[in-house]
């Protein structure tokens, strides 16, 4: 079910998310630590503790067997927590004298049903102690379907070919895979690039490609199941789907797998996110959305978020050992059993954005719960580094509608509230692209389902068109900013936040109609508020990204036709939010349907 590592597949991977040298000399590799005298090194890590409590909550498994090899003189204890990150000590094996020697110790799985896990901890007195080859095993199985990895790849060959040639590398991993699907919707293709060529080589019938148009992640997720669907009925696969982007750890396959397996009954099994540029930081620890106001990614009550997981300060350490229930997971690493999809239908076809979300509440709905296990995690870009203003906001603001109205009462109220602020928010702020694609999204939804008649191959063209003609939306070098000279850039800080918000989004409103000047100045990603923004004439504001800035500068035209449109299209979900809801919830079983994606994926 698991293996424990005492450092990462790579360099970028912190060695403390593995194991922690509690003092003395140590050697930490990957498979092996080897302790010299007067030595105490833990596992008590992010990715080495074995997560006790969700193996009890999800499986009947009694026990697990923590077996390894150890060479020399020591001591290796087993040890467990609470909720509350209590350590105890469950097992103590004292080595003497021992050569390649392998132990074998059961425990027991019964304490942990609120939270905790088990780790080992290693010391030596006067001599040398090494271990090596730790596994942690399950009896009690099913039979054990196949298991396939999906990837969903858009010119980003070279993420896309390390992930493969990380798979390939561990070779444990490997062989536990029956096949690897890559669907290929960029025009800078994987088999282009010899590298390839020698992967395919190595991972012979394992490897499956396919390429396709651009479908975005939806059509593209969604191919990968249908093909492995399709060549492993009628007994069913494991369909572990991975992002193009990620840096992977080999070892989350096999925890994905082994709980997948061994629960008393089909789930959705999905890998925490941890950040690829702040690699000992994770993203969250399971994750919720709030229909009612069209927000996702938030943490579930008692889920850690943005916290340093090589942090050894108390409270941190505490945070990581209570089991916390997810709603749904996204997909940058997340197996999905074959049989949810053939008793729930295909993901939308929606492009991307929200598909992994409504696939998980539609799964939850038919009685499949998904489980984010603790300790098996993937790095991917971190979120506030790019950029939530861009053009696939559109099919944020309209996909995140459509799980609405498919997921929950869809209060017209809060949701037509919601919009209004964030159309206010966009044109104060002098996002007037942001602007038209919320409302393009809008008026899309109350279309209805025919919007997604081609799984949003030709609106992808249209929105981004749409986007690129706001001047606004561009990124400039900061070297050289169109129309604003150097000497007028000063960077100017924001205030802080406002304790008045209304009083001081009239006044900014009023500001900015009655023409009073502001001047130019540029903007940190960190303080462009529209509170701040909307104090300058022209603002250069930062791109998250850090690779350039983009140039907001005050036009009334085009914030009052975007405004009365907003008005319109605000109105017209109000009254007819309803239908278009009931009309949304009709036609879903062959929105997900097998014959619909037919006509998307097979027969072009």
């Amino acid at each position: 079910m698991q293996r424990t590592l005492f450092v990462g597949p790579t360099a970028e991977a912190p060695k403390d998310l593995y194991s922690v040298v509690m003092h003395g000399a140590v050697v930490r590799e990957r498979g092996r630590l080897m302790l010299h005298g007067h030595a105490c090194a833990t596992t008590n890590t992010y990715f080495s503790r074995f997560p006790a409590s969700y193996w009890q909550r999800w499986t009947s498994a009694p026990a697990v067997t923590v077996e390894f090899v150890v060479t020399g003189d020591g001591v290796v204890r087993i040890m467990a927590s609470d909720a509350h990150g209590g350590p105890r000590t469950v097992v103590v094996n004292e080595v003497v004298n021992a050569h390649a020697e392998t132990v074998r110790l059961p425990v027991r799985l019964d304490r942990f049903v609120d939270g905790g896990g088990l780790w080992l901890e290693m010391e030596t007195d006067e001599g040398e102690l090494t271990v090596e080859r730790v596994r942690w095993s399950v009896g009690g199985f099913r039979s054990r379907p196949p298991t396939a990895v999906v990837i969903c790849t858009h010119n980003r060959a070279q993420e896309c070919l390390a992930i493969l040639g990380t798979l390939v590398r561990d070779t444990e991993v490997f062989a536990d895979l029956d096949s690897v699907y890559v669907v290929d919707q960029g025009s800078d293709t994987l088999d282009a690039h010899e590298e390839f060529q020698a992967l395919r080589r190595e991972m012979g019938a394992t490897l499956h490609y396919v390429r396709q148009r651009n479908l975005g992640g939806a059509g593209g997720f969604t191919r990968g199941m249908y093909e492995a669907m399709r060549d492993h009925a009628p007994v069913g696969v494991n369909l572990l789907l991975m992002d193009d982007d990620i840096r992977l750890e080999p070892e989350t396959v096999l925890r994905l797998r082994g709980l997948a397996d061994r629960a008393d009954r089909s789930v959705i099994v999905g890998a925490q996110m941890l950040n690829l540029l702040h690699p000992s930081r994770l993203h969250v620890g399971a994750e919720t959305a709030d229909l009612a106001i069209l927000q996702a990614g938030k943490p579930v009550e008692g889920a850690m978020w943005n916290a340093d997981l090589t942090n050894r300060e108390d409270l941190t350490k505490r945070e990581q050992h209570p089991r916390v229930d997810a709603v749904y997971n996204a997909w940058w690493t997340c197996l999905i059993p074959s049989e949810v999809v053939e008793a729930i239908g295909f993901p939308l076809p929606v492009f991307f954005q929200w598909d992994d979300i409504e696939f998980g509440l539609r799964a939850r709905e038919h009685g499949f719960p998904t489980v984010t296990l603790a300790g098996a995690g993937a790095w991917h870009p971190d979120f506030a580094w790019k950029n939530w203003d861009d053009w696939s906001r559109y099919f944020s603001f309209r996909n995140a509608l459509i799980t609405s109205a498919l997921h929950s009462d869809f209060d017209r109220r809060r949701i037509v509230g919601y919009l209004a602020g964030q159309l206010v928010d966009a044109l104060v702020s002098m996002r007037y692209g942001l602007a038209d694609l919320m409302l393009r999204a809008v008026q899309d939804f109350l279309r209805g389902p025919d919007v997604l008649a081609d799984a949003g191959a030709e609106i992808s063209a249209g929105v981004r068109k749409a986007w690129c003609g706001h001047p606004e939306t561009r990124n400039h070098p900061a070297s050289a900013v169109p129309g604003v000279p150097d000497t007028a850039m000063s960077m100017t800080a924001a205030a802080g936040t406002p304790s008045m918000m209304r009083a001081v989004l009239v006044k900014r409103l009023l500001r900015q109609l009655l023409r009073r000047p502001g001047g130019i100045a540029a903007v940190s990603s960190a303080d462009a508020h529209w509170w701040h923004v909307s104090l300058f004439d022209t603002a250069v504001v930062t791109d998250p990204s850090q690779e350039g800035v983009r140039v907001r500068q005050l036009d009334l035209d085009r914030a009052g036709v975007l405004a009365r449109r907003g008005g319109v299209l605000l109105g017209r979900l109000w009254r007819d939010g309803r239908a278009a809801r009931d009309e949304w919830r009709r036609r879903l079983p062959e929105l997900s349907s097998r014959e619909t994606w037919e006509r998307h994926i097979v027969s072009r």
